[in-house]
């Protein structure tokens, strides 16, 4: 039965199944400092890599753990900690512009929940004012903040989505994301060239012509 349950679990990482919209987060997730999860952290990556048959009195090796463990609190995953949320600035739209404002090619890196490897792409994003407008680089960290913990691409997706329809009060938005997946490049299938695109939309872009706009502007 163990078996079988290791196996179940197994497909659905390489399914890419996600299970909500939002983050799994235990309700107890930030009572511990970051301090103190950078040190739990490097003591159990300490013991995997004694398990691996690394030498940490090697010079190389001895500050990893340390290092692995503040790269995932402090950088890779960050964005697990509402603390880091960034303040979204909006601005009335004193200059009417009416028609649809696109903010392509944003870079992101991001982890795959199901094994921890990099998801490395961009995002772009669309919306028409409905009498608010958002600073540009406020989309950035958007991007930034979602993609900084362990994801699932079409959850990301969600998530920048309905950041953006709640800060512009608008259902007139639109974002895609474009990433290479490494748990599918460098292990698994080893597929070097494939990319993954994921799409939300509503309001205006329901619209085909809309959307199809959208997208000749990419």
């Amino acid at each position: 039965m163990e078996d079988l349950n290791k196996q179940h679990q197994e497909q659905l990482g390489d399914h890419h199944i996600g299970t909500s919209a939002e983050t799994p987060l235990r309700a107890d997730a930030f009572l511990m400092p970051d301090t103190q999860k950078i040190e739990a952290i490097a003591e159990h990556y300490h013991k995997i890599m004694e398990i691996l048959g690394l030498d940490l009195t090697d010079d190389s090796l001895s500050g990893t753990p340390y290092r692995v463990g503040k790269m995932y609190v402090k950088e890779l995953f960050s964005g697990l900690d509402p603390k880091n949320k960034p303040k979204i600035s909006v601005f009335d739209n004193k200059y009417q512009y009416n028609k649809m404002l696109v903010e392509s090619q944003i870079t992101f890196n991001s982890s795959c929940e199901h094994h921890f490897l990099p998801i490395v792409g961009v995002a772009h994003i669309g919306y028409i004012s409905s009498g608010k407008v958002i600073g540009l680089s406020k989309m950035n960290r958007i991007v930034e903040y979602y993609g900084r913990r362990p994801q699932v691409q079409e959850r990301m997706t969600i998530q920048i989505f309905n950041e953006l329809k709640a800060a512009l009060q608008t259902d007139d938005v639109i974002v895609v994301v474009e990433a290479e997946h490494l748990c599918v490049s460098s292990r698994g299938v080893n597929d070097k060239s494939s990319k993954t695109t994921t799409l939300e939309y509503a309001g205006k872009f329901n619209d085909d012509h809309i959307r199809n706009d959208f997208f000749k502007m990419l």
